[in-house]
């Protein structure tokens, strides 16, 4: 249950930075504040959360870190997903960048 609800939190802070990533600006980094969860809900809503100390050592348990370079995105099915291989060029663009 707890490994599901980070699992949607770390999937709503994804779907909040999709817009940043079909730009052709640079990404703006994410707005996520420790005080705050963030949940992709079983019927694809994305939802915020006002978080507190309450049972915060509970939330943890069970809890994985998001490893560095980590990159979330929706598929065309809306599916969330999430890649950690390389999704960068050498010269820092985005390998996966928008047809122009």
């Amino acid at each position: 249950m707890r490994s599901a609800v980070v699992k949607s939190l770390i999937a709503a802070g994804a779907l909040c930075a999709m817009t940043s990533v079909t730009r052709a600006a640079p990404p703006e980094p994410w707005e996520l504040r420790p005080d705050m969860g963030y949940a992709y809900g079983k019927d694809g809503k994305t939802l915020a959360y006002r978080m507190g100390t309450k049972n915060a050592d509970m939330l943890l348990k069970g809890a994985k870190k998001v490893p560095k370079g980590t990159l979330f995105f929706v598929g065309q099915n809306g599916q969330l997903y999430m890649r950690t291989a390389p999704y960068l060029e050498g010269d820092g663009s985005f390998s996966f960048g928008a047809d122009d």
